[in-house]
């Protein structure tokens, strides 16, 4: 039998859409960090200080556990939510880390601090990651997890769970994209996206990237992970919907040259919810927490706004959280 078109012939993992879909090669990321980043950073606006001044967290309204037929989301910064949902409580993408990086002095710094105390978490029942990057993927905060949480069920995509092992992670599984495992109650589906992974240049695209798709016998998250624009997006609504609600990243996407196969930008991110089905809450993350990109930290959410209400959609429907904001479903009808 043949081997998945994502499957990287000889080993790892692939986009496989075509050359849109591929990151962009070395030889590109050294012109953009080199030569166009630096000019870039001097047109940045707000600074770190005016950002992090309008933009503090709240405080966080969740319960220690929602009851069985509500849901409850809480954004902790960039892909980092606590969603409760079936009765569970559940981390997608969780980094306390001060920075996404592998090196605790070097690398993009936090701009806003995380909206929940690690020590303010509630009971936490299981992990869910997207992929292996620093800004998803935190060793420090998976060994703090591990820690005080040894019974967590940890759900990753193909290749992750060797490294989550060897940090102790004990209940580990891996999964292919539209691969199916239980939580609890909580039915977990891992969807395509279109990324990259590797923590060092020697296991470029070694594992795999996913989605999300978090379900209970009432409520449905999809957790778009980290992803460029693609084509799947329909068979995803079709599929697995429809949602209450989709987390969906809003930024990094600049310049769209080099970031464009990998990101998504507010636009497309508003098409892609539109391309879902349905009538979900779009909820704007991946942006606001670490500067990975040239567009203004800010930027971001003023995009969004305007392409939702550009596409004629209802506002109600667009949640773009602050730091340690808690929505609740199902949703008040005024």
């Amino acid at each position: 039998m043949s081997s998945p078109a994502h499957h990287r012939p000889g080993g790892g993992f692939q986009n496989p859409w075509g050359p849109g879909s591929q990151q962009s090669r070395f030889g590109q990321f050294l012109k953009w960090a080199l030569f166009e980043r630096p000019r870039s950073r001097t047109r940045q606006t707000p600074d770190r200080s005016t950002f992090a001044a309008a933009h503090r967290p709240v405080a966080p309204r969740f319960s220690a556990r929602e009851s069985p037929d509500a849901m409850a989301i809480t954004w902790i910064g960039h892909s980092s939510f606590l969603v409760q949902i079936g009765g569970q409580n559940l981390l997608l993408d969780p980094v306390w880390g001060d920075r996404a990086s592998p090196i605790s002095w070097l690398g993009p710094r936090r701009w806003t601090r995380p909206g929940v105390h690690f020590d303010a978490l509630p009971p936490i029942d299981g992990v869910v990651l997207s992929h292996d990057h620093y800004d998803h993927l935190d060793r420090p905060t998976v060994r703090r997890l591990v820690e005080r949480y040894p019974n967590a069920e940890w759900r990753a995509p193909l290749g992750v769970g060797h490294w989550l092992r060897n940090r102790g992670a004990s209940q580990v599984r891996e999964l292919d994209w539209w691969d199916r495992t239980d939580l609890g109650p909580i039915a977990l589906t891992a969807t395509p996206a279109q990324h990259f992974s590797g923590r060092r240049l020697d296991n470029r695209n070694g594992t795999l990237w996913c989605g999300w798709v978090i379900r209970d016998s009432r409520r449905s998250v999809f957790f778009a992970g980290d992803t460029g624009a693609h084509p799947v997006f329909p068979e995803i609504g079709q599929r697995l919907g429809p949602f209450d609600a989709v987390l969906m990243p809003i930024g990094a996407y600049n310049p769209e040259w080099f970031m464009g196969p990998v990101h998504i930008d507010p636009e497309r991110a508003v098409a892609a919810v539109q391309a879902l089905g349905g009538e979900p809450t779009m909820v704007g993350m991946h942006w606001g927490t670490f500067q990975l990109t040239d567009e203004p930290m800010d930027e971001p959410p003023k995009r969004t706004a305007a392409a939702w209400v550009s596409a004629g959609l209802e506002p109600r429907r667009l949640w773009i959280p602050s730091h340690g904001e808690t929505r609740r479903w199902p949703l008040p009808t005024h």
